[in-house]
Parts: C-alpha cells; structure tokens; sequence
C-alpha cells in the first residue's frame, strides 16, 4: 500500500514497536555498530541474508495472492487467517535460528523506551539487512497487510523492461495565432535517465504540457533534437511508453476491475494468454491500493463512483500494465488533497526505482513533494530557467541572488520567479541595478516610477543567468555517449508497430465492452419508459382501428407513417453522440497502439445493435396489437424487420454526421435539418413532388419505410394510399435500406481516417 501509516506492533515480550512509512526523518549519521542495533531495534531485532530476505519476500506475495483469490468475504477472511498462522511459523523459525544473543537486549530496550523509529519505506536496505517493513515480528492474531502489499508491489515492478536514455537538446515549438507564428518553447534542453523522476515546473501557460506531449511523441517538434537511447522516435517505441493525460479518459460505466482487464486484454503481448493477462490486472489492482473499489463504478458527472485519487491511480494502472521503459504522465496531483498527492507521487518514485524513467508535469506541489523529485526542469513563458537536480535548485537560485526572505515552500518560490514575482524575494543587485537605472529615465520624462522590477525584467535575468551559468554544462553531458550497447540501441528503430492482439481479439474484446459501457445508457428506466409511454398513447388513439373504411384506411397508414418517422429520428440522435463524445478516448488509445481504428469501428457500430433492437421490439408489440394491425405472424415479423432495416440505416446516418463533424452543437443541427427534409419527402405530406426536387425521396429511409410498411400491410395497396411511385415487390425499398447502411458507415469510416490523419 503506498499509504502512509504508523501501526504498533507486538513482539514476544508483549513490547511494542513503532513501523511507519515516511521520508520526513533522515537518517543520522551514525557508525556502523551503532545503525546496526537501531536497525535491529526498529524492525525486531532480526539480520538475515539476501537469499532469506528473497524467501520471504516470495512468501509474503504468494500468500497475498492466495488471500485475495478467494470469493467472498468469508473466503478471504479464511485465506487471511491461514497466512498469518503459516507465515507467522515461518518466521517464528527463521527468527529461532538466526536471532542473535544482542537481539533479546535490543527487543528489550525497544520495549522500555517505547521509540518509533520512521523509515523511507522504498529505500534498498544494505545487503546484510532487511527493511522494516519485511523484519517486523508475527503473531498468530495480526499480520501486517501493508508489508505484504509491498512485498508485492515491489516483485511485480522490478519485473525486467528495456532501460531508455531520453535527450533533448534545443526543442523549440510554434504554433500560428491568427497567421502570425507564436513560439511555445524556445530552445529547452534536457535529460531523464532510467531510475529518475524528472518534474517539470512552471505557471499555467509555460509550455509544460507541449513539451511533455513532444517528448512522448504525441506532438512533433519545430525544431531541436529529441533522442532515446541516441535513436530517433519510432512506432515500436509505442509499445515501450506509457501516457497519463491530465484528464481522467476513462468510461463512466465500467468498473475498476473491467476498465484495467480491458486494458491488459488489449495492450499485453500475445505471448500471455487470456489468463495470464486478467491474473496481470489484478496484479496492477494490489499494486496501487486498489482492490477495496475493484467492483466499482468509475464514475463521472453524473454517476458516483471511486474518488479523484482513485481514479488517477486507475488512468496510471491502465499505462504501467504494459511495464514501460518511459512514463510520462501530466499533471498527476492536481485536484488531489496533499496526502493523495504525497501517494501518487511515492508511486511514481517506486516505479522509476526498478529502472523506468518518470516524467511528470507538477503545477504547485507541496515541500514534501518537491524534494521526492529527482531533477526539475524550471520553465517561464516557454524558456528554461532552471534544469537540474532538484536538491540544487536552492542553491543555485540563491547564487544568482534570488533569496526567499520569509520560510516558504521551495516549489512556491520558484514559480513566484517564474512568474516574475519578486515580493518577499531578495532581488540581485544586477537586477536592481537596472531598475534603478530605468527609473533614472524615467524621472527624466515625469513618468510613473517602478520600485520592484517588472515581470520581463526577471524573466530576462533568469533565462541570462542560466544560459551563462549552467546550460552549457549540461549541453556537455548531452555530449557524452550512453552506456549502453549497440544492440539496446537497435530495440527501439524498428519502424515496425507491434499489436497486443490481433485483430479479431480486438474487436471481440471491444464489442464486450462496448455492451458492458452503454447498457446503461441503452437500458435506463428514462429511455424504456419514453418508449412505452410512446406506445401506450400511440395505441390509445389507434385502439383498434378499421381499415375497411376509408377513413380507418388512411388512420392506419398515418400511424405506419408516425412508426417509419419514429424510428427514423430517435436513432440518429442517438448515434449522433457517438463519436463526439468518445473522440478523446479513441484518440488516447489510438496514440498507445491498443488496436486497429477498422476493429474499434466495427465494434463500436455492432455492439449498439443488441441494444437498439431492444426497444423497437417492446414497442412493435404494444403498438401493432393494441392499433389492430393485420393479426397474422408474417405480417408482424416482416413489419419487425422494416424498422430494424429502418433503425440500422438511420444510425448509419448520425454515425457518419458525428464522425464527419466531431462537434455536437454542428452534428446535431446538421441532423435536425436532414431528418426533417427526409421527413418531409418521405411521401405522406407531399404525395405529387416537383420533379427538380423529387430526387430527395430516393435518400430518404422514411420514404422507403413507409412504403415498405404499406406493402406488408396491405398487397395490393389501395389506390387511396398509393404513392407518386407504384409499388412493387419491395425489392427496390429493401435494396435501398441496404445501400444506405453499408454507405453511410463506410462514409462514417473514412471521416474518422482523416481525423486520424490529420491529427497524426
């Protein structure tokens, strides 16, 4: 658990030891002997060797494993209980064997003093000691969870992944602001290393999250080099690089279970089978914290579901599932309270320990935060003011002669420079120097004089000082050849990309999904209730009409009309949503290479199929009987399959204006427009078209419909009903459903391949 939390401990004595979890205490400087006995003091006076501290390190993550797969609470309860008996004698064994004469003493003394020694939880203890978080003494009646998580958090981290070096020397990027060209970053240069955290700072507007989605190879830099492992960036590198977006993209309905076991279905290798993979998710679920909320609901808006910190580990679970060489992640913390914060950032620092490397965006992080980093880059108005080690970063602001002159956080001070704010900070005598120069002038003219100096006054002076004082510096080290081979170097230049699974498992898995997501919204009480509320009043005005007169006649064709109307305008804005409304999600998973655009839109159109058919058939069946359409079982299922053949071409067409548009405001007025033309030439209005614009019936599915619904009601149609356009067999009207289900997805398709392209 990566929580920060103090829980006593009893050892044989009936002593209590203090155990937490924190960085705030340093170690003391201390000899040898004497860090041995606090060590064995703290964590129950137990050194064993590397191969019994693996031991147990395997016990303990096996009997987590156990605990958690059994069903039930009392399932687990059982699981729980047998591993504090088993471990418990373990290590009650263990300790018989290898306690020392010292270690009675020292329990002893831990017991009478009652001290609570705190220690980092993640720092690698010396090779001849244990943490103490793994040393803490067993009873039959309680085991420390928390070790055991850690214990398993830490064997599936350290799992081997391909070390990257990433340089970037130069980056330099534009954007045109009303035709004139307006520069974002101006000429940043850095590195990140395997096993740092590398944050990057600066006020809103800086450039943070530009450079962040250059370096992950989400945005294509103007100018400069950006390099990992002295090789440019390739689409096998794809498969190596996890992104965490600002944004939670994730879908409201799914649970944390089913949203990480998506995941882990789709991005992990084919090499792993099915199980494999699940067994992988649930991994990654004790991995962050998060198997108390695994059942629930993500949430969003308008559905409760797990909290902010929750949700963020969750967008981190679904990027580290694949072990990446690189992390990137914007804005982690923000909306977090400071303990979460502490959390995701103690997370982060785990990771990058077994040799990954974290780089993260920070807006405003608390003291605690700010020193858990391992370099900071420092950015103002797209320039780099500061990169470097973070414990530096004081001392190098301080040898400019920027002091802050009250106690404050490290992280508020250098944003207040970075925005040019020089209250309550000690201004370098070259700058004041200047200021007092310009209000020397501006006496001169009778103009308004300035004591402080200006926001651009500052910036200037930090970008200079940096430049002369330590880019070039660190422009050497970007010199200097990695140690690494050739052939590590070679992994990441295939321009090959490399897919989790093929592409029927892909559609498989995202039709799955795309049924457990959108069952919500298909099947909610709202929706059954409008449309049995429709088909209620509907039958109530039709009850039992007679087509045997010719007023009864044209009743009933009015209500096929109202039938062919319906069901053409309520699927085109539903599926007008579609896209619009998913487009920052295909746009995530896209950029991470987790399948093919072809099985995510075959999928996406064929798993609202089920759920569209649902309703019409609840409908079709109040409606058809209680109006007294013609009682026989062929009339009734070839009526059923004109509007399912009605549905299907009309969610074709809001498919293909939202994936044309994008936009929901423009879809849905594009959609209102033609649905009601459609409507209006669908023949029961205009029966007598002008032939200039009699074309538009033929585009129409409320045309063909109707017609359709006429023919399998009455053969032969009256002549009081019939259309401009004799009918006949219905092989035309059929035909053309079918065109425009297969045209409309097809244009719908391509729509969505130059977004995709012009987005890349």
């Amino acid at each position: 658990m990566d929580s920060i939390m103090e829980r006593p401990m009893v050892d044989g004595n009936g002593g209590t030891i203090g155990r937490s979890k924190s960085d705030q205490l340093p170690p003391a400087p201390a000899s040898a002997s004497t860090a041995q006995s606090l060590s064995r003091t703290a964590s129950a006076e137990t050194v064993l060797s590397t191969a019994d501290v693996t031991s147990l390190s395997r016990k303990s993550s096996f009997g987590k494993r156990s605990a958690s797969g059994g069903s039930g609470a009392g399932g687990n309860s059982h699981g729980r209980s047998h591993i504090r008996k088993s471990r418990s004698a373990q290590l009650k064994l263990d300790m018989e064997d290898l306690v020392s004469s010292g270690a009675a003493l020292s329990r002893a003394s831990s017991a009478s003093l009652g001290f609570s020694f705190t220690f980092t939880g993640f720092t690698p203890p010396p090779r001849d000691m244990m943490s103490s978080a793994e040393l803490a003494p067993f009873s039959d009646d309680d085991v420390d969870l928390e070790a055991a998580d850690t214990t398993r958090r830490k064997s599936l981290m350290a799992e081997p992944t391909l070390p990257i070096y990433l340089k970037f020397s130069e980056v330099k990027y534009r954007v045109a602001v009303k035709g004139t060209p307006r520069e974002i970053l101006s000429g940043i240069s850095g590195s990140a290393s395997p096993g740092e955290v590398l944050a990057m700072m600066g006020p809103s507007g800086s450039g943070k999250t530009t450079l962040l989605s250059m370096l992950g190879g989400r945005a294509t830099a103007a100018d400069g080099c950006i390099s990992y492992n002295d090789e440019p960036f390739g689409k096998s590198l794809k498969r190596r690089i996890g992104f965490v977006t600002q944004d939670d993209v994730l879908f409201t309905h799914l649970t944390v279970k089913e949203t990480l076991t998506y995941a882990a279905l789709l991005r992990l290798p084919r090499t792993m089978t099915r199980e494999q993979k699940k067994e992988r998710a649930m991994d990654i679920i004790y991995e962050l914290g998060l198997e108390r909320c695994q059942d629930t609901m993500i949430g969003g808006s308008f559905v409760r579901g797990v909290s902010g910190g929750e949700r963020k580990r969750v967008c981190i679970g679904n990027e580290i599932i694949i072990n990446p060489s690189l992390l990137f992640l914007d804005e982690p913390t923000s909306g977090l309270d400071s303990t979460t914060a502490l959390r995701i950032v103690q997370l982060l620092h785990d990771i990058a320990e077994t040799g990954k490397t974290v780089i993260t965006t920070i807006h405003q992080p608390s003291s605690r935060l700010f020193h858990k980093f391992d370099k900071l880059i420092l950015l103002g108005r797209g320039s780099l003011l500061y990169f470097g080690k973070t414990a530096e970063a004081m001392p190098y602001f301080s040898s400019i002669g920027c002091n802050p002159l009250i106690a404050m956080n490290p992280a508020e001070f250098l944003l207040d420079l970075a925005n040019g704010n020089t209250n309550d900070v000690s201004v370098p005598s070259e700058l004041d120097d200047k200021v007092h120069m310009e209000n020397q002038n501006l006496q001169d003219t009778n103009s308004k004089i300035n004591l402080r100096p200006s926001a651009q006054d500052v910036h200037e002076y930090l970008v200079d000082a940096y430049e002369h004082r330590v880019a070039y510096k660190e422009k050497k080290k970007l010199l200097a050849p990695l140690p690494i081979s050739d052939d590590m170097k070679a992994t990441i230049t295939s321009s090959k990309r490399e897919w989790g699974t093929n592409w029927c498992q892909q559609y498989s898995i995202l039709f799955c999904r795309g049924l457990k997501e959108r069952r919500h919204d298909y099947l909610s009480w709202m929706r059954i209730t409008q449309v049995i509320a429709t088909s209620i009043i509907l039958g109530l005005l039709w009850w039992h009409s007679d087509p045997t007169t010719p007023k009864g006649l044209q009743d009933q064709a009015g209500l096929l009309f109202f039938i062919a109307v319906f069901w053409g305008f309520f699927p085109v804005f539903t599926a007008i949503f579609t896209f619009p409304q998913e487009r920052a999600m295909l746009n995530k998973e896209r950029a991470a290479d987790m399948y093919k655009l072809s099985a995510y839109f075959l999928a996406r159109t064929t798993s609202d199929l089920p759920l569209d058919l649902f309703l019409p058939v609840i409908f079709m069946v109040i409606v058809y009987f209680m109006a007294g359409l013609k009682a026989s079982a062929m009339r009734f299922f070839l009526s059923m399959l004109t509007v399912f053949l009605s549905i299907i071409a009309a969610q074709g067409l809001g498919l293909a204006i939202g994936a044309t548009l994008l936009d929901i405001k423009k879809a849905t007025t594009l959609a209102s427009v033609t649905v009601m033309t459609f409507m209006l030439a669908g023949g029961f209005f205009v029966k007598r078209v002008p032939p200039f614009i009699s074309w538009l019936r033929y585009l129409s599915f409320n045309y063909h419909t109707y017609r359709l619904l006429l023919k399998v009601q009455y053969d032969p149609v009256p002549d009081i009903l019939m259309t401009s356009v004799p009918l006949d067999n219905g092989v035309t009207e059929v035909g053309a459903l079918v065109a425009m289900i297969i045209g409309y997805r097809v244009l719908a398709y391509l729509s969505l391949r130059r977004v995709k392209a012009s987005n890349g």
